[in-house]
C-alpha cells in the first residue's frame, strides 16, 4: 500500500510538471505576439486600389471608419474631421482580402495530437456537427495566414459523408462568435467514389460498385427524410398542423439547405462522379450547390458551365491519371474559368493556407490570367457563400478587410505591408516572423 502510495504520489507530481510545462510552453508562444490591433479612422492616401469590382484607381484614397469602407476614390473625402491615422500607399496596391473557401484552420493544430484534432466527427452522417463551435481563435496558424494577405476562410469538417456544417470566418477574434460571418456557409458532403480509392485500395470491382450504391441509396435516404421533415415544420410553423415533434439534430440542420440559407457543397474529383453528382444535382431543385475539389472539373468545363454549379478548386496537385499532361492541374481552374464556371480558389489546407496567393500565382500563369485568378480569391467566393454585400472587393459600405502590398500579391517577392480585418490594423506579427527575427539575431557562439 505505502508503495502504491508512493508511486501515486509521484506519478501525480510527474503529471502535474508534464501538464504545466505544456501550458507553460503554449503560453509563452502565445505571450510573444503582445502587439494590440490598432482600431480607428483610417486614411490610406497615395494608394493604387484594386477593387477588383471596378477600374483600377491610381494614386487613389480609401477610408476606413467604424469597420466599414467609408469611402474609395480619387481624392480625399471633404468633410472628413476628427482623429485620422494616416497611412502613405506611396508605391503600394491595395486590395481586398483574399478568401479561402475550405480549410480546416482553427480546427486542426498538431496532427499527430488527437486532441487537437476537431476536423473530423466520429460517425458518418454528421450535418448538425457546425465547423465554428470548434474553432479555436488561439491557433498559431491564424496570425501566420492573415500576414500572407489571407482575411477570411471557411473551416469545414472533412469526415464521414456528410462531415458538417462548415463557417465562414474573419481571421481575427478573440471568440469564434466574434470572428464569425456565417457559422452555417454550407453542409459538406463527401460525394462516393465509384473507383478505388488508391492503390492500396484492394477492393474488388463488385465490392466497389456495391459500396457505392449503397452510399448513394444512404444520401437519397436522407434527403427524402430531410425533406419530409422540413415541410412537417413549414405546416407546423404556418399552424396547419398541431403536433409537438422530437428534437431531430441532424434533421434540424438539414433544413438550413431548404431555406437557402446554406449551400450543399459536394467534393468529387473524378470525371465519372462529377458528372454524376451533376446528374444527382440536377434533380434537386431545391437545393443551391457548390462543387468542390473537382480535380478533373476541366473534362467536363462545359457541363458545369451549363448546370451554374460553381466550383472551389485548387492549382497544386499532382496530376489525377498517370497519362495527364504534368501543368494540367494548374490548367483546371482556368480551364473551368473560361468555360463559363464560377471558380473560386482555395488551398484545402491548414497550416498553409498563407499559400493561396501562390495557388492564385499558377492558376493566373497557367491559363486563367491575373484579372481572373484575384476574382478567384475575392469576389468569386464571396459570391458563392452569398456575402459579395460584406466581402471580396473594396466597395463603400463593405468590411474593412483590406491587405497592403508593395507589388504584386501572386508573386513571391511581394512583401505584404499591412492587413485589415473589420477595421482593425493587423499587427503584422506571426510565429513566422518572430522564428525569423529570433534567428536572425542569434548568439553568433551559437
Amino acid at each position: 500500500m505505502t508503495m502504491n502510495k508512493k508511486n501515486n504520489t509521484f506519478f501525480s507530481r510527474s503529471g502535474w510538471v508534464v501538464v504545466m510545462s505544456l501550458f507553460l510552453g503554449f503560453a509563452t508562444v502565445e505571450a510573444q505576439i503582445t502587439e494590440k490591433p490598432q482600431y480607428g479612422t483610417f486614411l490610406i492616401e497615395n494608394v493604387d486600389i484594386y477593387p477588383v469590382t471596378s477600374d483600377v484607381i491610381q494614386g487613389g484614397v480609401v477610408v476606413v471608419k467604424d469597420g466599414l469602407i467609408e469611402y474609395v476614390g480619387s481624392n480625399v473625402k471633404p468633410d472628413l474631421t476628427g482623429d485620422i491615422i494616416r497611412i502613405d500607399g506611396s508605391g503600394h496596391r491595395l486590395y481586398p482580402g483574399f478568401i479561402d473557401s475550405e480549410t480546416q484552420l482553427g480546427l486542426n493544430e498538431i496532427g499527430a495530437v488527437a486532441v487537437t484534432i476537431d476536423a473530423a466527427e466520429v460517425g458518418s452522417v454528421n450535418p448538425e456537427m457546425i465547423a465554428q463551435t470548434a474553432i479555436n481563435p488561439g491557433s498559431v496558424s491564424i496570425p501566420v495566414t492573415r500576414v500572407d494577405g489571407v482575411t477570411n476562410v471557411v473551416a469545414a469538417p472533412v469526415s464521414g459523408l456528410v462531415s458538417g456544417t462548415g463557417s465562414l470566418i474573419d481571421l481575427y477574434g478573440y471568440t469564434p462568435e466574434a470572428m464569425s460571418i456565417d457559422q452555417r456557409a454550407g453542409i459538406y458532403i463527401n460525394w462516393p467514389s465509384s473507383g478505388k480509392r488508391g492503390w492500396w485500395d484492394s477492393r474488388s470491382e463488385k465490392e466497389i460498385e456495391k459500396d457505392y450504391n449503397e452510399a448513394i441509396d444512404q444520401i437519397n435516404e436522407l434527403f427524402d427524410d430531410a425533406r419530409a421533415y422540413h415541410t412537417m415544420w413549414q405546416a407546423i410553423e404556418s399552424d396547419e398542423l398541431d403536433a409537438q415533434p422530437d428534437v431531430n439534430a441532424k434533421m434540424d440542420a438539414m433544413r438550413y439547405l431548404f431555406t437557402q440559407d446554406a449551400r450543399l457543397v459536394v467534393r468529387v474529383n473524378r470525371e465519372k462522379d462529377i458528372l454524376a453528382a451533376l446528374e444527382w444535382a440536377t434533380q434537386q431543385d431545391d437545393l443551391s450547390f457548390v462543387f468542390s475539389g473537382v480535380s478533373e472539373g476541366w473534362r467536363v468545363a462545359d457541363k458545369l458551365a451549363d448546370a451554374d454549379i460553381p466550383v472551389i478548386a485548387t492549382a497544386l496537385v499532382t496530376p489525377s491519371r498517370p497519362s495527364d499532361h504534368y501543368a494540367r492541374p494548374y490548367q483546371n481552374a482556368g480551364l473551368m474559368a473560361n468555360a463559363g464556371v464560377h471558380v473560386s480558389l482555395s488551398t484545402f489546407n491548414t497550416e498553409n493556407v498563407r499559400n493561396l496567393p501562390f495557388h492564385a500565382g499558377y492558376a493566373a500563369t497557367y491559363g486563367m490570367g491575373v484579372e481572373e485568378a484575384l476574382k478567384a480569391v475575392t469576389i468569386n467566393p464571396a459570391e458563392i457563400w452569398g456575402v459579395d454585400d460584406k466581402l471580396g472587393s473594396i466597395d463603400v459600405g463593405k468590411h474593412a478587410n483590406l491587405i497592403l502590398v508593395d507589388g504584386d500579391p501572386f508573386e513571391t517577392t511581394s512583401i505584404i505591408k499591412d492587413v485589415f480585418i473589420r477595421g482593425y490594423r493587423i499587427p503584422m506579427v506571426s510565429r513566422h516572423t518572430q522564428l525569423n527575427e529570433e534567428f536572425l539575431d542569434r548568439d553568433a557562439t551559437n
